[in-house]
């Protein structure tokens, strides 16, 4: 039986005094208004009415039963509109997640424009995740939006604007490298290189490594490193190189020391890379289906503050996009 629209004609009836008002009220036949009442009758074990020719009037138990009847609908209607507004996005929790490499910056300015959205009425709950991560949880749908990188595998997911982060090189202020305004690939030979672990984001990972190669650049090793002050420690104590775009490492300090691309830690500079062959490819996703107006509102926040903060620009490539199996990206 539907409790609820059974206790909508109980109330209705109440109200009126009167079946046939009731029932024009309700937008329903007379009739059938009469057994729903019957029926609530039995269900409750209780006579509501005391029925004459010329009038209905609530019993004892009726009127006792009325004020609780009214309380259950309003309850209903309230769970209802919750309902609504968590389908919507507009309440309820959103479960987002951001790669480890983005500047406080960043983050912070992603966060207020969320904020900013008209998402007062969401809970946020905000991971820092690899790509691997991320994707492990859109599987396991334990996530709602998240920041990943390319390639990877996208199938399952819709995804937002794709977006370029450029890399520059972080390494020792002696290397002869280092006296370069601008630095070929082919000139970090013999630096070890310094790179996130590979179970973060493996497409990611191998076409850094094939595109280092390609111009003229083989580390002798690869050092796993994920913390930016580890990273900066290994730069300076083995003179090895990492990667790294230029919001989170070449606008450190002002004047002379900024424009050089000096890093905080002494000894170790920040320089962009001849050509700009190496970049970091960003774009929100999001399960197939899930966009709602909490996921467009995180994924517009997040591409303005990769913007704005981190100098992210779209990547349009030269020829058309090709889909190879399990990634997505620039061929």
């Amino acid at each position: 039986m539907d409790l609820v629209r059974h206790l909508e004609c109980f109330v209705a009836v109440a109200e009126e005094s009167h079946f046939g008002r009731a029932a024009a009220r309700l937008g329903m036949a007379q009739p059938p208004l009469s057994q729903r009442i019957q029926r609530l009758e039995r269900h409750l074990g209780v006579r509501l009415f005391e029925r004459t020719s010329r009038q209905v009037a609530l019993t004892e138990p009726g009127a006792l039963l009325l004020a609780e009847a009214r309380e259950v609908l309003a309850r209903s209607e309230a769970f209802m509109a919750t309902a609504r507004r968590i389908r919507d996005g507009e309440t309820g929790l959103l479960r987002a997640a951001l790669p480890p490499d983005l500047s406080g910056e960043t983050v912070a300015a992603l966060l207020a424009g969320f904020t900013g959205a008209g998402a007062s009425g969401l809970e946020l709950e905000l991971h820092e995740l690899s790509t691997a991560q991320q994707l492990e949880r859109f599987a396991a749908h334990e996530l709602d939006v998240g920041l990943i990188h390319h390639p990877c595998d996208v199938s399952g997911l819709e995804l937002g604007p794709v977006l370029r982060r450029e890399l520059g090189v972080l390494l020792p202020r002696g290397a002869a490298a280092a006296g370069l305004d601008e630095v070929p690939l082919a000139s970090l030979t013999g630096h070890d290189l310094i790179l996130f672990p590979r179970a973060g984001a493996p497409a990611v990972y191998d076409d850094l490594l094939t595109t280092c190669a390609r111009n003229g650049y083989t580390p002798p090793a690869v050092r796993h490193a994920l913390g930016s002050s580890f990273v900066r420690g290994l730069v300076l104590s083995t003179e090895a190189v990492a990667f790294g775009p230029r919001d989170t490492h070449g606008q450190v300090k002002e004047g002379a020391e900024a424009a050089e691309g000096v890093d905080t830690e002494k000894g170790v500079v920040w320089r962009p890379l001849t050509g700009a062959p190496l970049a970091l490819r960003h774009s929100v996703a999001w399960p197939s289906g899930r966009g709602d107006a909490a996921v467009s509102a995180f994924a517009e926040a997040a591409t303005h503050a990769l913007r704005t903060t981190a100098g992210a620009t779209p990547d349009l490539p030269a020829r058309p996009l090709h889909l190879r199996p399990a990634s997505e990206y620039w061929l």
